[in-house]
């Protein structure tokens, strides 16, 4: 083979890396994940909701923790769940458009055909302590928040247009033994930053997902239109 024929094989093998780096499979769950041959399998979660959102360079974070900058999303979930799956990637994966379902953040429309700008991934799942009720959604303001979790890097989802797999993804079973680690009616929230202290900015998809369906599942970036929201 002369060298022409390899270098256009390498420019074609590289382009449909690029094709694919930000392509997402179905969203498995944890409940009734099997092993095979050294594999996981895992059932995709009956529910998925998703939330397109942009982060405008120099936009106020929502607080400033440990140095870094962070940015909620508010949910309210309206029924108690075995299993909830928050992922999150970022630049927004082109050609992946919401749906009538999903929820839109303020700058996504504007944005949404920047797909260069995007930020390495870093997320976390807590809850409201004594948020039952939508008419108490306000209360999240001066709540106490329980953690789940978070999750940084994870290599089940495509990596970005750097070739790193710096998305994230985490998934929670229900503790209904534990009062702080179950998953209850009540108001969440998605933190989320970069790993490395820096700017958040860029493109960006959080799904949830979950085994059951959870009809009322509403996401926001503020709380005072997640209480408009949910009781509309």
């Amino acid at each position: 083979m002369t060298q022409k024929a390899i270098l256009t094989c390498l420019i074609c093998f590289g382009l449909g890396l690029v094709a694919n780096a930000q392509k997402l499979d179905k969203f498995g769950a944890d409940l009734g994940k099997k092993s095979v041959m050294g594999k996981e399998i895992r059932v995709p979660y009956s529910d998925v909701v998703s939330y397109f959102g942009f982060i405008k360079p120099g936009a106020t974070p929502d607080e400033t923790r440990d140095g870094k900058k962070y940015y909620y999303l508010y949910m309210w979930v309206p029924v108690a769940a075995p299993e909830i799956g928050i992922r999150m990637v970022s630049p927004i994966p082109e050609g992946m458009k919401p749906v009538e379902t999903d929820f839109t953040g303020a700058d996504y429309a504007a944005n949404a055909g920047d797909t260069k700008s995007y930020f390495d991934t870093w997320i976390t799942l807590e809850r409201a302590d004594g948020v039952t009720s939508p008419d108490a959604i306000m209360k999240g303001k001066t709540s106490k928040w329980f953690s789940f979790g978070s999750n940084d890097d994870s290599s089940e989802l495509p990596a970005q247009p750097s070739g790193s797999k710096y998305n994230s993804v985490l998934r929670i079973t229900s503790e209904t033994s534990n009062p702080v680690k179950a998953l209850v009616v009540g108001l969440y929230r998605i933190g989320f930053t970069t790993y490395k202290t820096g700017e958040v900015q860029g493109g960006f998809v959080a799904q949830v997902g979950a085994p059951v369906k959870i009809p009322g599942v509403v996401i926001s970036s503020s709380l005072d239109a997640l209480m408009k929201q949910v009781n509309k």
